[in-house]
């Protein structure tokens, strides 16, 4: 549910429109069973563009969570450009959040994250078909002062608007205390527009070395209205 505007960014950046959706997922899986909720803004302007998300889980999992959030967590991102034929674009963004192990336990912070970096976008001749790939410099508080991270975004249109493919992978380096210091964390959507403002469809969180020292599949249920 993380960064699905970002999937639409060069598409909507030519048309000059600005776009907000709220997402309800049903999170399955071993230790899940929990609702996470989704609130995304992108808005372009003359000189670039604006993107946020917010995300919050409403956990009833292992984490006995079970009267109000037990996890929240948001990035804003920010890219620029100058000129309509600008290949590449610098772009920052910030990130940071909370989350709790136990519904008696304190709340754990999310380090803040500092991301600086450029990204290039390809689109196909009717924009069905969009690729954005970022390179970022990356540095998490306290923890990493020099990392990295390399995302790509994509969007796919098919049967003539009615089903959209789209998501993101993130690669990047941060110090842990179990397996390696490289996490892998990726999330495709794929949604029925079943009108122009309302979708169903699934995410599938795939992660390695992100929750655990391990590979995961993590699917969800989910509703989306766009405004």
């Amino acid at each position: 549910m993380k960064r699905v505007l970002l999937y639409l960014v060069f598409s909507t950046a030519l048309f000059t429109a600005k776009s907000q959706n709220i997402q309800l997922h049903y999170d399955l899986g071993e230790g899940r069973n929990f609702v996470t909720t989704t609130v995304e803004m992108f808005r372009p302007d003359s000189w670039g563009s604006t993107f946020f998300f917010i995300d919050m889980d409403y956990s009833a999992d292992t984490r006995n969570v079970t009267n109000g959030v037990s996890l929240a967590y948001w990035e804003i991102a920010r890219s620029f450009k100058w000129n309509e034929n600008q290949q590449f674009q610098p772009r920052v963004e910030f990130n940071s959040g909370v989350f709790t192990l136990d519904g008696d336990g304190p709340w754990i912070p999310i380090e803040n994250c500092l991301l600086a970096g450029v990204e290039r976008t390809f689109a196909s001749a009717d924009f069905s078909k969009i690729l954005t790939l970022q390179a970022n410099y990356k540095r998490i508080k306290d923890k990493e002062d020099a990392s990295f991270q390399l995302t790509a975004v994509w969007t796919i249109q098919m049967l003539e608007g009615k089903l959209t493919f789209t998501g993101f992978a993130d690669f990047w380096k941060e110090e842990m205390f179990w397996g390696t210091n490289y996490r892998f964390l990726s999330e495709p959507q794929l949604w029925y527009n079943a009108t122009k403002n309302l979708s169903l469809g699934t995410e599938i969180e795939l992660s390695n070395n992100f929750v655990a020292d391990e590979f995961k599949v993590m699917p969800t249920l989910g509703v989306k209205y766009t405004f």
